[in-house]
């Protein structure tokens, strides 16, 4: 029995040991910084990337991987167009993909959803990014390093369903077992009097993606316990409970849909229109006021 008991103990020991977290600390990346398979990726902006950024960094900037269409809609640049961007990085799909940016994850957020609908397996975000690894006084550089392309192949065995469409919102039905949630401003959410296509989409509870921010100390996560309650007052309770998540452009979603992932919820999703495109079709009910 005991034998049994220690087997199994040193295969959990072993699947633990070779994991990779979500969200990583930067005492983690200094020591790991150069070793074959990590990519480090900067997803701040171009003048702040050319001051300075974490060494053996490579620039990607957020419009990379975003377009607008006709109407002036934000949406992924597509998977094809993802993949064509990794390949010409450098990126293989047995790397492990770091991302950071200045901005408490909303720029690396994005790219983390990208990779998570292509299957990708090993990707972090660095917990307070570029801020604190300043704050805390760890080395910067000026230089470029050098990218050799590659040919990225997803696995798309491991991808996520994670985008939500614009008639998955218009036929969905959301309640306490498949949750909608606005993670925009109060005022946002709540809606202006005089502007009749303002408030929220029937059926969304509101939650900020700033409340997973702690921006006075250097733009790190929360506590999870906390943000696990303020979750926990919306219904989210379960990890398997089906969330669609969005904001005016899918930019603040991407925030939270990480911050949701790296809690170990399972079912998210980021409906990329958002707003820009919802309030677009004028048969579309929205809602003003506090309730859903």
């Amino acid at each position: 029995m005991r034998k049994k008991i220690l087997t199994l103990f040193l295969l959990l020991f072993s699947l633990t040991s070779f994991a990779s977290p979500l969200l990583k600390d930067i005492n983690w990346l200094e020591k790991n910084l150069g070793k074959s398979g990590i990519r480090l990726i900067d997803m701040s902006d171009d003048t702040q990337y050319q001051r300075f950024h974490i060494p053996g960094a490579i620039h990607l900037p957020y419009s990379a991987i975003n377009q607008r269409n006709k109407q002036g809609v934000s949406l992924s640049a597509g998977k094809a167009h993802i993949i064509k961007i990794l390949g010409l990085l450098g990126i293989r799909p047995s790397d492990h993909v770091v991302i950071y940016d200045d901005m408490g994850g909303l720029n690396a957020s994005r790219l983390f959803w990208e990779l998570e609908r292509l299957g990708h397996k090993k990707i972090s975000l660095i917990d307070g990014g570029l801020v604190k690894w300043i704050l805390a006084g760890k080395k910067v550089v000026q230089d470029f390093p050098q990218i050799k392309a590659v040919t990225y192949n997803p696995a798309s065995k491991t991808a996520r369903n994670n985008l939500s469409t614009l008639d998955d919102i218009l036929n969905g039905k959301f309640n306490s077992k498949n949750l909608l949630i606005d993670v925009r401003s109060q005022e946002e959410y709540a809606g202006h009097p005089r502007y009749p296509r303002s408030g929220h989409i029937p059926g969304a509870k509101w939650w900020e993606w700033m409340q997973s921010v702690d921006f006075d100390h250097a733009f790190t996560f929360k506590d999870s316990k906390a943000i696990r309650q303020q979750l926990a007052q919306l219904g989210l309770k379960n990890s398997n409970t089906p969330v669609t998540l969005y904001c005016q452009s899918a930019h603040r979603a991407s925030q939270a849909y990480f911050t949701l992932r790296q809690l170990g919820f399972e079912k998210v999703r980021v409906y990329d229109g958002s707003m820009a495109e919802y309030s677009r079709v004028k048969t579309a009910p929205l809602k003003k006021g506090m309730n859903p």
